[in-house]
C-alpha cells in the first residue's frame, strides 16, 4: 500500500520526535550515571581531604547529578596522585584537587617526579588561596615564636619540626628559620598533615609547619598553638597571630593556591563547564562558610586565572629554593 504524502510526512515527523526524545533521555541517563573522581594526594583526615569532601558533595548537583567521589592516593607529597592524573583519560571525569606543593614545588625539588605540570596538566578551576603557618605542640611551654626559639636554644639548639611532605614550602621555611636563628633544626617529613598532627597532639614532635586548614581546629581548642603565619597580612580566623614579616622574616608574602587540574587534552568546553560548576558551588553560603572557617580565602578562578596564579607562584618559589642551595633529589 502506498502512503499518501501528508500521512508519510506526519509519520516521519513522529518517528523523528521519538528518536529525539530517546536521544535526550539517553543523554540524561548517561549524565546521571557519570562518575567524577577527585584525586587527593594526601590521606583522609587532613586539610586537603576535608576540603575535597566538602566540594565533592556540593558539586554533585551542579554536575547534573553525577556521582562525585574523593580518591585518596597519599604518598610522596602528592606525586602518586599527580602521576595518576597524567595516566587518566582527558574526558573531564578525573580531576586532581591540589594545592601548590604538588604542582609548583614538587617538580622543582625531585629530579624525576614522573610528571610535568606544564605539559601533562591543564588548570580546570581555582577556588581559594591560603597561608602556611608555624605551630607548636601543647607539650612545649612556648606561646610565641620567640618563646620557641628560646626553648630550642635551652635544649642545646637542636630540634625537629614536622612538615607534611619532604622538600616542601614548610621544609624550606624550617631551613630559613634555622639559618636566621642559628639553630640545628631538622625538618621531619610526614605522609601528609594528618599523621603530623597526630604526632603533635601526642607531643611526639614539638613543632610543625602546615597550612591554616591543617591547624585551625586544634589551634582553636588550644591543643596546638600557631605562633606565626606566612602571607602579607594577619589571618581573619586567627588575628592574634603575627605574620613572619612582622617577626623579621620577609619574603614569604606570596600566598599559595588551591585548585583543580585535569589531564592535558581535556576539551576546553569541558573545562569551562567544570569551572562554572565550581564557581556556583563556592558561592553557596554553607560551602563558603565551611571553607572560610578552615582558613581559606575563598574565590573562584577560571582556568586561565588559575594558570596565571600557578605560574607566578612557581616563579617566586624557584627563586627561594635556589637561594637555599637546595639540590633536587
Amino acid at each position: 500500500m502506498t502512503l499518501r504524502p501528508h500521512f508519510a510526512r506526519r509519520t516521519l515527523l513522529r518517528a523523528g520526535a521519538a528518536a529525539s526524545l530517546l536521544a535526550t533521555f539517553g543523554s540524561v541517563h548517561a549524565q546521571s550515571s557519570r562518575t567524577v573522581r577527585i584525586l587527593v594526594g594526601f590521606p583522609p583526615g587532613g586539610g586537603t581531604d576535608a576540603i575535597a569532601r566538602i566540594l565533592a558533595e556540593a558539586l554533585k548537583d551542579e554536575l547534573g547529578g553525577a556521582t562525585v567521589i574523593v580518591e585518596n592516593k597519599p604518598g610522596a607529597g602528592g606525586q602518586l596522585a599527580a602521576q595518576a592524573l597524567k595516566a587518566a583519560a582527558p574526558d573531564g571525569n578525573t580531576l586532581f584537587l591540589s594545592h601548590d606543593h604538588s604542582i609548583s614545588i614538587l617538580p622543582q625539588v625531585i629530579k624525576t617526579p614522573g610528571f610535568d605540570p606544564a605539559h601533562d596538566f591543564v588548570p580546570a578551576a581555582g577556588f581559594a588561596t591560603f597561608v602556611n603557618a608555624f605551630a607548636v605542640s601543647g607539650g612545649t611551654p612556648a606561646k610565641s615564636l620567640n618563646d620557641y626559639i628560646a626553648w630550642v636554644q635551652a635544649q642545646g639548639g637542636k630540634g625537629a619540626v614536622g612538615v607534611p611532605a619532604p622538600a616542601s614550602v614548610p621544609e624550606f621555611l624550617v631551613k630559613v628559620i634555622a639559618a636566621k636563628y642559628k639553630l640545628d633544626l631538622v625538618a621531619a617529613p610526614y605522609r601528609g598533615s594528618a599523621p603530623m598532627m597526630a604526632d603533635m597532639l601526642g607531643n611526639q614532635i614539638a613543632a610543625g609547619v602546615g597550612s591554616i586548614p591543617d591547624f585551625i581546629e586544634n589551634h582553636r581548642s588550644g591543643k596546638v598553638r600557631v605562633v606565626g603565619v606566612l602571607g602579607g597580612a594577619r589571618q581573619a580566623v586567627m588575628p592574634e597571630v603575627p605574620t613572619f614579616a612582622e617577626l623579621g622574616l620577609a619574603g614569604f608574602e606570596d600566598v599559595p593556591y588551591y585548585g583543580f587540574f585535569a589531564p592535558t587534552g581535556t576539551p576546553r568546553a569541558t573545562l569551562d563547564a567544570f569551572s562554572a560548576a565550581v564557581a556556583k558551588v563556592v558561592l553557596k553560603p554553607t560551602v563558603n562558610a565551611r571553607l572560610t572557617a578552615m582558613g581559606l580565602a575563598v574565590g573562584h578562578m577560571t582556568p586561565d586565572q588559575l594558570g596565571q596564579r600557578e605560574r607566578a607562584y612557581t616563579a617566586t618559589w624557584a627563586r627561594i629554593i635556589k637561594a637555599t642551595g637546595f639540590v633536587p633529589q
